[in-house]
């Protein structure tokens, strides 16, 4: 299935193969920031039309993602999985047939979200790390190691 970018894309490229050769020969290496363009473009409009796609409201921009270096790869899996929301603490329920996990606190489903920002129970530790409303506001402005720093004091780390 292609979309009408594409085939466009694919129009322009077609058409200027068939053209005669010019007398200034570019190389080909010229066209790659245009192609790239072309192609960014297209994933971009494509990941804005994804219905019910959750994880626009964390990356609304597909393309360059700062890697943080400095992390471990348990670290850095980890990070990954509280900003996608999904962890072996909160989902594993999915594949086992039991039921969805509740906060022993307070008596609310166990979330990345009620963990991260919501549970009350874990207001001190987290005022300790970090100070954040919003899942986006955490991920955007606080550091990783405080992320993970906090994980390690409330005793989740291992279970995520």
């Amino acid at each position: 299935m292609t979309t009408v970018k594409t085939r466009r894309i694919i129009d322009i490229l077609t058409t200027a193969l068939s053209l005669p050769d010019a007398r200034m020969k570019l190389p080909a290496t010229d066209m790659y920031p245009r192609i790239t363009k072309l192609i960014f473009d297209e994933w971009q409009e494509v990941w804005i039309c994804c219905a019910g796609n959750k994880l626009h409201a964390i990356r609304p921009t597909v393309g360059d993602y700062k890697q943080i270096t400095c992390l471990s790869r348990r670290d850095s899996v980890l990070l990954n999985r509280l900003r996608i929301g999904h962890t072996r603490l909160t989902h594993s329920f999915l594949l086992s047939g039991d039921d969805l996990p509740e906060c022993g606190t307070c008596q609310c489903p166990l979330t990345v979200k009620h963990i991260l920002v919501e549970c009350v129970d874990l207001n001190d530790v987290r005022n300790k790390h970090f100070v954040a409303s919003s899942i986006k506001g955490l991920f955007d402005n606080i550091e990783a190691h405080k992320i993970i720093d906090f994980i390690k004091e409330t005793r989740f780390y291992k279970q995520l």
